[in-house]
């Protein structure tokens, strides 16, 4: 598939990006960042209630949590791949499906992320579940067969895990890099969530074909 020719098809795609941007720019512009991260980020220990009170309801905290980031360098990867995939993925889906993909893979990353560590008490936050299966579906529909091993199947399948562990490394350097201290401004240590990103790429290989068959139906 060719990419869109214009950015007018990709207009939640932008939203989203604008919309989390916007989230992190105004809770660092009046010092919240903080408190961002405990009212708005995923914290499976809440699940079985208790707590402190100041935070989003559970149910809604895995999209909360999507608009919170440890800083500047999460944020701005995140966007990057965001926009990148988004782009095509919405191009080819429409914008409804799209959206589903995004809220699909938030609430699948955050299942992932429970299921890993139910006790965790700290906050898991950043788009990176929601971009994931954005990335999935853009994986299964613009994955290239370069390597062909047992039939074209699998071949995807292989190349959508490779994409996958590339997303998962490159999230784990950079938190590298802000516990490491190397980026200025960029707060405490970065834990990124495995479990997560994997959780989130899982709807996005699923969805995206009965997606596509869906808004072309009638074609």
């Amino acid at each position: 598939m060719q990419p869109p020719a214009s950015w007018a098809q990709a207009r939640l795609t932008l939203a989203l990006a604008a919309l989390t941007a916007a989230a992190w720019l105004l809770a660092n512009l009046l010092g919240l960042q903080d408190w961002a991260e405990g009212w708005g980020g995923f914290v499976p220990s809440r699940f079985a209630g208790g707590g402190e009170l100041a935070h989003a309801p559970f149910w809604l905290s895995p999209l909360t949590a999507t608009l919170v980031h440890a800083g500047l360098l999460h944020l701005a990867f995140n966007l990057l791949i965001l926009v990148f995939c988004g782009r095509h993925v919405e191009w080819v889906l429409g914008a409804a499906a799209t959206a589903l993909l995004y809220v699909a893979g938030a609430y699948a990353a955050a299942a992932a992320q429970y299921l890993a560590d139910p006790q965790a008490l700290a906050p898991m936050v950043g788009a990176s579940g929601a971009i994931s299966a954005v990335l999935g579906a853009y994986a299964v529909l613009f994955g290239k067969n370069k390597v062909r091993i047992g039939g074209r199947r699998l071949s995807l399948a292989l190349n959508a895990l490779w994409l996958l562990a590339a997303w998962i490394g490159l999230n784990l350097l950079i938190g590298l890099i802000v516990s490491g201290g190397f980026v200025p401004g960029t707060g405490p240590a970065m834990k990124i969530a495995v479990a997560a990103h994997i959780g989130g790429f899982v709807p996005g290989l699923i969805l995206a074909i009965p997606l596509l068959k869906f808004r072309y139906r009638k074609a």
